[in-house]
């Protein structure tokens, strides 16, 4: 695949996107025992707004960078600056020139005792993510093709953890497709684990049966949050993103729906921008 995460870091998807997982994995360590955390399609770790890519597409301006010119920040939100900042503390200028890709933030969030696998198959992205996390006996890097590889990752050994399913969706219908096999199948093997899954939203109909899939297959807790900044009727842009959560924190719908109208009112365009919390099963 073409697809580089490198031209989009920072845009108002990955804001949305780590900002929840800033909360899921907060919320793993409010128990002392470890959890491991895998990421399937990690990337390369980090990405810097002064490289070409970057700066070709400006996308990070309309994301996080809103962030930086906000008067204030929800406290819901803070965690996540924070990170940003700590990833930007050898920037003497203060600027936020480096931006965390999801590995990276949990790394920063983990705990001594706690344990990553990364999967990435494009190779230039691979070799990225090893050399960020060599010294790093906490995570594990792997080349692979991350639906493959979840099939022999999960249940992890800590029993606990969260699996990020975060594809590029090149082909979007065909992307739902490749999610719903993985996750079914990791479900069944891992009943208990906790699963988010992020998503563009161009047709709202191409979504739908997504959703109802949930249901059909049994899973019992499944949590979806969308944040729209465009009507959802063309597929010639990205109109906005949205994330299932399978088996969310204790609450965590109630911390989403504190989240998510500071978050839209930070990152809105225009009068179109909207955003919701709903459980497709369970409550």
């Amino acid at each position: 695949m073409n697809y580089r995460h490198a031209f989009h870091a920072g845009n108002f998807a990955d804001v949305f996107k780590h900002a929840i997982l800033v909360g899921l994995i907060d919320a793993l360590k409010a128990k002392p025992a470890p959890f491991c955390y895998i990421d399937t399609h990690a990337g390369a770790g980090k990405y810097d707004f002064r490289d070409e890519e970057a700066r070709k597409t400006g996308e990070h301006v309309d994301g996080v960078q809103r962030l930086l010119i906000a008067p204030s920040l929800p406290d819901a939100l803070r965690p996540y600056f924070d990170l940003l900042r700590a990833a930007n503390s050898a920037d003497a200028n203060g600027h936020l020139n480096i931006y965390p890709g999801s590995p990276l933030i949990a790394s920063l969030l983990m705990r001594p005792t706690d344990r990553a696998a990364l999967c990435e198959l494009q190779p230039d992205e691979a070799a990225k993510l090893k050399a960020l996390f060599a010294h790093d006996a906490r995570i594990g890097v792997h080349q692979r093709d991350g639906y493959v590889a979840l099939e022999g990752l999960v249940p992890p050994k800590e029993r606990r953890g969260l699996v990020l399913i975060d594809p590029p969706f090149e082909a979007q219908h065909a992307e739902f497709g490749l999610i719903r096999n993985a996750l079914e199948s990791a479900y069944a093997r891992w009943p208990t684990g906790m699963y988010a899954v992020w998503y563009p939203i161009k047709l709202r109909r191409a979504v739908l049966p997504f959703y109802r899939r949930f249901a059909s297959k049994g899973i019992k807790k499944t949590l979806m949050v969308e944040l729209m900044l465009h009507p959802d009727d063309s597929p010639l842009r990205l109109n906005g993103c949205g994330m299932v959560i399978v088996n969310p924190p204790w609450q965590f719908d109630r911390w989403l729906k504190e989240l998510l109208p500071e978050l839209a009112h930070l990152l809105a365009r225009d009068a179109h921008a909207s955003q919701r919390v709903e459980w497709l099963t369970g409550e």
